[in-house]
């Protein structure tokens, strides 16, 4: 990294975390000012004192690894299946001539609408979590990696079938490494959206995670366990989307660092 990337690097990471503070003292002393009731917006000393609570009572440490557990899980899957389907239809015309009204129709329909259904088929598991989850991310990905392999350069396929490259060459050698690229932009998505999807999933019908807590919170009118709640899910969401950067700034190392790291 040159000086002016650095002190780009220190100047923005200053940035963020004034910010922050800002964020956190508006949020400890601006209700009160405001006079804001704090069954509305609790001050951030309530909400730190609940998470203590829930950290020893309420099994939050618990609720949180499950929640961690049946992202991870819906991520990976999701992302296995959305890059496989757009490989494979951005390869094959009659691929994507038979299979392109079913993605469709699956993505247009709401993902919510299908938690009660698979809690009815599967009980109150995991598993309806994870499978809202897989659902939620399969497009996205799918989408970059469909879109990434329709723009290859033609020309370097057809040079590369002059010199008599077999299709899992043209594959290896010049599809996959230009789909990295997009594919990881899709996995930056999908890693946020899987959490969505399995709150979506523990509001519907759990009896463990952080969407549970949510749930509960709400019965209670405990709004400090909510933001709680919401707290954890915003630090998942953001490990999961922390992770991917990590893999894409190791696979794509060969890419300028502020391609690697923009939003």
């Amino acid at each position: 990294m040159n000086g002016s990337n650095h002190s780009l690097a220190i100047r923005g990471t200053t940035l963020s975390v004034a910010l922050l503070i800002v964020f956190l003292t508006a949020w400890q002393w601006g209700p009160g000012l405001l006079r804001i009731p704090p069954f509305i917006i609790p001050p951030l000393s309530a909400v730190f004192n609940e998470a203590v609570r829930m950290w020893n009572v309420s099994g939050l440490a618990f609720h949180t690894g499950i929640t961690a557990a049946e992202v991870l899980a819906g991520f990976i899957l999701g992302s296995l299946l959305g890059a496989s389907i757009g490989y494979l239809i951005g390869m094959s015309p009659t691929a994507e001539f038979a299979l392109s009204p079913y993605i469709l129709a699956l993505q247009i329909a709401p993902k919510v609408a299908f938690a009660p259904l698979f809690i009815l088929w599967m009980g109150f598991t995991i598993y309806p979590k994870i499978l809202v989850a897989i659902l939620i991310v399969f497009f996205p990905v799918m989408v970059n990696v469909l879109t990434a392999i329709r723009t290859v350069d033609p020309d370097l396929i057809n040079l590369a079938r002059a010199f008599k490259a077999k299709r899992a060459q043209i594959f290896w050698r010049i599809e996959f490494p230009a789909s990295l690229p997009p594919l990881f932009a899709g996995l930056r998505i999908g890693s946020t959206l899987a959490v969505v999807g399995v709150v979506v999933g523990e509001l519907v019908g759990g009896n463990a995670g952080l969407g549970y807590l949510l749930s509960f919170g709400e019965g209670q009118a405990n709004t400090a366990m909510v933001f709680v709640a919401i707290v954890m899910l915003t630090l998942v969401g953001g490990l999961a989307y922390l992770l991917v950067i990590l893999i894409e700034l190791r696979v794509l190392h060969y890419l300028p660092k502020r391609a690697q790291m923009g939003f």
